[in-house]
């Protein structure tokens, strides 16, 4: 694959990825805490599904190699 092919794939790829953590951060089980001008959010849902979709894309990824 040429360098110009790879970087179309990594450009559409962080567009798809961009497109879905805009709907992603904002699952239910997600903290968020506001108190006067501070705002806390911590994903802990978000950080659970995202690790278990990478485990399983890296998985994949191993059983073709």
């Amino acid at each position: 694959m040429g360098i110009s092919k790879l970087f179309i794939v990594l450009g559409i790829a962080f567009l798809a990825i961009g497109v879905l953590w805009s709907f992603v951060g904002k699952l239910p089980g997600d903290l968020i805490i506001k108190r006067g001008n501070t705002t806390f959010f911590f994903p802990i849902v978000t950080s659970i599904i995202v690790s278990i979709v990478l485990s399983l894309l890296f998985f994949i990824i191993g059983r073709f190699r």
